[in-house]
């Protein structure tokens, strides 16, 4: 009996240690929705310019403003209109391959375009140095 309840102690002592931990996700997660969804707003606008000097870093260094402009000019031409877009899921994570550790939140969207009845955008927002949220990675399926 002893057992047992020393065992229940450092159950529920782990419980309430990993709390902060996933409350502190959890306003990571929101914050990086925020982001994204900002972003996004500029993206469906056509604001492509300027959608690139909302992302991470990261993201710049990777991809010239010119050349982001381009890609994405070229892959929401194809898309068309935005319709609909609904949050799929959101994970939190601290490693990203290709990436240095950091704080990483993969955004999954459901999204309904006048050119395409179905897709999946998936947003990367990362927290940067100065606590921002940027994205740095936008993929369209």
């Amino acid at each position: 009996m002893k057992v047992a309840a020393s065992v229940s102690l450092v159950i529920c002592a782990a419980a309430l240690a990993s709390a902060p931990a996933k409350g502190q996700e959890a306003e990571a997660v929101s914050q990086a929705k925020a982001a994204a969804t900002s972003w996004l707003a500029l993206v469906d606008a056509g604001n492509y310019a300027a959608s690139w000097q909302q992302t991470a870093g990261l993201f710049q260094s990777a991809i010239s403003e010119q050349s982001w402009v381009s890609a994405v000019q070229a892959t929401r031409a194809s898309l068309g209109a935005l319709q609909s877009r609904q949050v799929a899921s959101a994970t939190y994570t601290r490693t990203l391959p290709g990436a240095p550790p950091g704080e990483y939140v993969f955004i999954k969207y459901t999204s309904k375009f006048a050119g395409r009845a179905s897709a999946v955008e998936t947003v990367t927002p990362m927290k940067e140095k100065n606590d921002s949220w940027r994205v740095l990675g936008y993929y369209v399926q």
